[in-house]
């Protein structure tokens, strides 16, 4: 069982932090998807997404 003091302070840091949380999140359903869902043809296309976003930095 969760006590009410992290009830608290977890719903504090998730107030504050939303836009790690929507990181996490999308982190997590992209492994998801390569590990468990992904085609051969979609591994090709995530690879030249990631290929042309590495290269633009």
């Amino acid at each position: 069982m969760v006590s009410e003091a992290q009830l608290k302070a977890a719903k504090k840091w998730n107030d504050k932090n939303k836009d790690k949380q929507r990181i996490y999140r999308y982190r997590s359903y992209a492994r998801k998807f390569v590990r468990d869902l992904a085609t051969a043809d979609d591994l090709k296309e995530l690879r030249k997404m990631i290929d042309e976003k590495l290269n633009s930095n």
